[in-house]
């Protein structure tokens, strides 16, 4: 689904990535550890099409469609979908139309009809139900207010609906109490699928105890150092990342 090859990035003139390869298959979930200053988050906003990220070398195939040459909403409609790290607070705009938005405007780049209110409001009150997501907090400004699982929550709400091909969550467990990182973990579990391929940032084993990864890849000085089945994040917990840093990291 997914295909990264010798991948450089800058981002003001500071060489990030340094040539990262990566394959994700239909239906795997790959997770990414490092330190700070990796290159993981990089990654996940190149991924998306964030702006100030300069691709210097290499390419990324999407279903075999060149990534770099998309739009970040043609990425999104495609089936891309990014949970951030920090997710921003919209004052003034509720979560409910911000979602009935992102959906209708999707549908449309696909050429597909925009939901009704009554199919908008049964496919958020079958996804809420799946998620265990309030109902009331729908009502309120898109994530003003809300604590840090409560944001992770309406992302993974965000997911649901969308329902994309490919799921990056960067460092999702950022900020999270042990109870809110198995609710949002639980979501996950529910939402991954043959179909649905996704990609888990993360500093922590403690995320990967709830979602178990087929992969995971180790970061090092912007590029893949280590790649590994599950047993490999538990590794990186009792002994940390120093045997994996590479010789000229920063």
């Amino acid at each position: 689904m997914l295909e990264i090859k010798n991948l450089h990035v800058r981002v003001e003139d500071q060489a990030i990535l340094k040539g990262v390869d990566l394959t994700l298959n239909r239906g795997e979930l790959h997770a990414i550890m490092g330190r700070n200053g990796s290159g993981k988050s990089t990654l996940s906003y190149v991924l998306a099409g964030k702006e100030d990220y300069e691709v210097t070398e290499g390419e990324i195939l999407f279903e075999g469609e060149n990534l770099l040459e998309m739009e970040p909403d043609e990425r999104a409609a495609a089936g891309v979908f990014l949970a951030f790290q920090y997710p921003i607070e919209i004052p003034g705009v509720s979560t409910m139309t911000f979602l009935k938005a992102a959906m209708n405007a999707q549908r449309k780049a696909r050429g597909e009809s925009e939901l009704s209110t009554p199919e908008f409001m049964k496919a958020v009150k079958e996804a809420s139900g799946l998620l265990e997501f309030k109902q009331d907090m729908l009502k309120r400004a898109l994530n003003v207010g809300f604590s840090g699982g409560e944001k992770k929550r309406a992302e993974i709400l965000q997911m649901a609906l969308l329902a994309p091909k490919l799921c990056i969550l960067d460092e999702t467990d950022s900020g999270l109490d042990i109870d809110a990182l198995k609710v949002v973990a639980e979501g996950v579990n529910k939402l991954h699928g043959p179909e649905r391929t996704m990609l888990i940032i993360t500093h922590y084993q403690r995320l990967l105890n709830y979602i178990v990864p087929d992969i995971v890849h180790v970061f090092s000085d912007g590029r893949v150092v280590e790649t590994g089945d599950k047993s490999l994040a538990l590794e990186l917990e009792a002994k940390g990342y120093a045997e994996f840093e590479t010789t000229d990291a920063a």
